[in-house]
């Protein structure tokens, strides 16, 4: 590496962190907290056999799963405008990865809802849990250990997904990479250390899940006997 790229890679480093830390990880935060909580209703839905809302549930599943991330993207932010609906980039961006992560995690969590025993749901109802108190008491918290790593693994998938916001004119972190490597003529270097960056961050988070899967496995599990 010549001194002129390494002199580039430590301008041009802070340039493009601080978009990071400013759109890419609360676009991040906000679009996979919409979505799981969007997920969350989806699967109930769907569990619970709610004529219409589960009908409505898959059609939407359908639909987001079907159609590229990118697509969305652009149907959000260039089409919504001509119904007259006006949204910035940073929302627009929030919309669509929020609904398409909310198709995948419904799937996850519905999964997982199906995977706790009949039995713990039986004995419940008898002892005369309702069924809210059983989603609640019962049912979520076992389900929520059982989904949590395919859930942390759209949260690291959905970190490197943002870089498409900038396709939408979102100024985020791959975005000023992109303005930073035409200005300097380095594309290489500057999106290797782009890379790197997204890298670090996913490593974080990977190291993050494991901690919290080892403190899970460390409790014992929500049981009503029978």
């Amino acid at each position: 590496m010549s001194e002129r790229v390494l002199q580039i890679l430590i301008e041009a480093f802070p340039k493009i962190l601080i978009p990071c830390l400013k759109v890419t990880i609360p676009l991040t935060i906000c679009s996979f907290l919409l979505g799981l909580i969007l997920a969350l209703f989806l699967a109930l839905v769907q569990i619970a056999d709610m004529k219409g809302l589960k009908q409505f549930a898959r059609f939407y599943i359908w639909i987001f799963r079907g159609t590229p991330l990118l697509v969305q993207l652009f149907i959000v932010f260039f089409g919504l405008p001509s119904l007259g609906i006006m949204l910035d980039a940073f929302p627009s961006a929030v919309i669509a990865f929020s609904l398409n992560l909310a198709a995948y995690n419904a799937e996850v969590i519905r999964s997982a809802i199906l995977a706790v025993p009949e039995g713990q749901t039986e004995a419940a109802l008898m002892v005369g849990l309702s069924y809210p108190q059983l989603m609640a008491r019962i049912v979520l918290p076992q389900a929520g250990k059982i989904a949590f790593p395919p859930l942390f693994n759209s949260l690291i998938g959905l970190t490197k997904d943002t870089s498409l916001a900038s396709n939408i004119t979102l100024i985020e972190m791959f975005s000023v990479a992109q303005q930073v490597a035409a200005r300097y003529y380095e594309p290489f270097a500057l999106y290797c250390e782009a890379a790197v960056i997204y890298l670090l961050i996913c490593t974080l988070l990977t190291w993050l899940q494991a901690f919290v899967e080892k403190k899970m496995t460390c409790e014992k599990p929500v049981q009503v006997e029978e």
